[in-house]
This record gives structure tokens, sequence and C-alpha cells, in this order.
């Protein structure tokens, strides 16, 4: 029982408690210290400069600023587009374009007579055959032409003025690193030094280059005959004669379809 009647006492005073603190009336602010005449109210920094800071933070609406005015003023107003041509317009042209195109070559008549004369055994005959014909000509071209296809090729060493000397070549080319060598004895090529024979030209070309680097003036040559020969296709002019010009050149002449120069 006097658990009991502790525990409902407990509950009526906070009963008591929480009904005080509801119903009591709120506390009014101490009314401030009347201040003495002549004496100014103490104020701290924070509190003097607090409407400043908010006055500068507030922008002002109405006028634009100096910098908005500045900015607007200095701005150029677009440049107008430039006036396209008129479709029909002819196009300009400059120097470059307007230069002349190189003439083409002048077509043959129908009626042209053409020869080849040949063959000449030098060039230098040709250059002379040549100089010769070319008044009395339209046209003229050299052409070489091969007899027949080399059997191989060969490189050698042109005949020196005796024997010892062609054995002293010899015995040099051996002490600069060459085989297959070695000292024509007689015929028309006596006392020449023969290095070799070869199946293609780029290898006798290949042999003869190497001599060559190391101090003998080795030559290639094809075996066979496989010398070229030159002639002249001459494209006759008005009042040419084929009989006169081929006994001025003494060589052969025949005559040749005019289709083949154009």
């Amino acid at each position: 029982m006097l658990v009991r009647a502790l525990l409902v006492l407990l509950l009526m005073l906070n009963l008591g408690v929480t009904a005080w603190w509801g119903l009591r009336a709120p506390v009014s602010p101490p009314a401030p210290d009347a201040q003495p005449l002549g004496i100014a109210r103490l104020q701290l920094l924070s509190e003097r400069d607090a409407p400043a800071a908010r006055a500068n933070a507030r922008p002002a609406i109405g006028a634009p600023s100096a910098a908005l005015r500045d900015a607007t003023a200095t701005v150029p107003p677009p440049a107008p587009a430039p006036a396209s041509p008129p479709a029909d317009a002819a196009p300009t042209s400059t120097p470059e374009a307007t230069a002349p195109a190189p003439e083409p070559v002048a077509a043959l008549a129908k009626n042209a007579r053409c020869y080849s004369f040949g063959p000449f055994e030098s060039a230098d005959l040709a250059g002379s055959a040549r100089q010769y014909l070319q008044p009395l000509a339209q046209r003229i071209a050299v052409r070489e032409q091969r007899a027949a296809p080399a059997r191989g090729w060969r490189v050698l060493l042109p005949p020196q003025p005796s024997r010892e000397q062609a054995q002293a070549v010899a015995q040099r080319i051996a002490a600069a690193g060459f085989n297959d060598y070695f000292v024509v004895a007689d015929g028309a090529e006596a006392n020449a030094i023969a290095l070799g024979r070869y199946r293609t030209e780029d290898a006798a070309r290949k042999r003869a280059q190497a001599l060559n680097a190391g101090g003998f003036a080795a030559q290639a040559e094809p075996l066979g005959d496989a010398r070229a020969s030159t002639w002249l296709d001459v494209v006759a002019g008005e009042g040419f004669d084929p009989d006169a010009a081929q006994a001025a050149i003494a060589v052969q002449r025949r005559g040749i379809d005019c289709a083949k120069l154009r």
C-alpha cells in the first residue's frame, strides 16, 4: 500500500508541474536601462557596419551600370554580307588561267611521202646525214635498231702494247682480289685480258663496274652481231628528191608507212 501511495503521489506531482509550465504567462524582456542625457549608448562594431554592408550588397535596380553602357556603345553593327555575283556573270580569270595552250604538232598531209635511210655505221655519220636532210624534210626521227639479240656478254681489258705489260696488268688484277681472267695470246685481240663471260648484260656491267672501281678500264661487250644500227625516218618535204638524197648520204633507202611516224 505504501508503494502504491508513493506512485500516485509522484504521478500527481508530474501532472501539476506540466500544467503549471503550460499555463504560465510568458516572461517579458527586461526594459532597457535609461541612458543619462548627453551620453551616447555603446554600440558594437558589427552592429554599426551591418546596415552599410546590407545596403552595398543590394544591386541598384533602374539605370544600367556604366560598364554595361560602355559595352553596348562600343559593339559595332554587323557588316553587310558581300553581294554574290549573278548566276549568269562571266567568271574572272587570272593571267595564269588565260595563258595560251601549247600549239599541237601539225598533222601529216594525206599524200605525204616517208622514207627510212640507213643503217649508219656511227652516230657521227647519222648526225651529218641529218644536217643534210633537215632543210629538205618536214620531220626527221632518229631510230636505233639492233641487228640480232646478243648471245651473251663478255668483260675484257683492251689489248696492251706488249705481252710483258699484259702479264703485269694481270698480276695487278689478281693482287686486287679479282679472279676469272686470262691473257689473250694471239689473234686480233692479242695481249687483251679477258675477264669473264656472262649470260645477261646486267651481270657483265656489274663486273665491269667493280673492275673500274679497282682502277682497271674494263669494258662490257655483247657477243655476236648485236650491234645497234641507226636509221633516219624522214617525212619528205615539197620538192624532196629521194634518189638525190640517197646518193648524197650514201646509204640505203626504203619507203615506209607515214602512219608509223604520227
